[in-house]
């Protein structure tokens, strides 16, 4: 699809070409913001591709706005197009946590952090299906904030909560392992103070387990 046929949309530089989509950089209204265009499966029936398409932008678009009424930091959705596979999104301060970890401007403290924030994302009825740290972004503060929710879940089962851990776990292990205590640190920011009634030691417990599992089987 040309960018072109998207109002108000100036493209700029492309960010990421995946799998699953392409993401471009550029000006919405004028404002600052990216596009996130959905890419064909190819494997896939044409028919099952685009339904699978509608159903997770759309769930995309629906956390990314219960997101926005509670304040957390993520991006704000502009314009959506579920049929034609593309969404708008504000584009958001900072820079990937993977490229801060490793000319090491970022370390324990913001993956404390991050464990935190998972937390806070998780307390609030959803889990991302994709924490990597690409995914997370840090400013020149240390804020952090999540992009990329086009595999997360409303009301998620502790399975879904417990892969998020594992799948950071994952992340600093293989591609930060020079950060020693780096998994420790984001299980001590999941488990600081937050809301009493949210079962944070259960997440961690399943997550212990999935990893576990994973040794086992690999």
């Amino acid at each position: 699809m040309a960018t072109a046929a998207i109002p108000a949309w100036a493209p700029s530089e492309v960010l990421h070409e995946g799998a699953e989509a392409t993401v471009t950089a550029g000006f919405w209204m004028g404002k600052p913001s990216v596009l996130k265009l959905r890419r064909p499966r190819g494997y896939r029936h044409p028919d099952l591709d685009r339904m699978l398409t509608r159903q997770r932008m759309s769930v995309e678009a629906r956390v990314l706005g219960r997101l926005q009424l509670i304040g957390f930091p993520s991006p704000s959705l502009h314009d959506l197009d579920v049929d034609g596979g593309w969404m708008v999104l504000s584009r958001l301060d900072g820079r990937p946590l993977c490229d801060a970890l490793r000319d090491g401007s970022a370390g324990l403290d913001e993956v404390r952090s991050t464990g935190a924030l998972i937390r806070r994302l998780h307390e609030a009825g959803f889990s991302h299906g994709d924490m990597t740290t690409h995914n997370i972004l840090v400013d020149g503060s240390g804020c952090l904030s999540l992009i990329d929710f086009g595999l997360a879940r409303i009301s998620p089962e502790l399975e879904h909560m417990g892969l998020d851990l594992q799948v950071l776990n994952e992340c600093l292990t293989a591609s930060h392992s020079e950060i020693g205590g780096a998994v420790e640190a984001m299980v001590e920011g999941y488990l600081e103070d937050g809301d009493g009634e949210f079962g944070a030691k259960e997440v961690v417990s399943r997550f212990e387990d999935i990893r576990g599992r994973v040794r086992y089987h690999g």
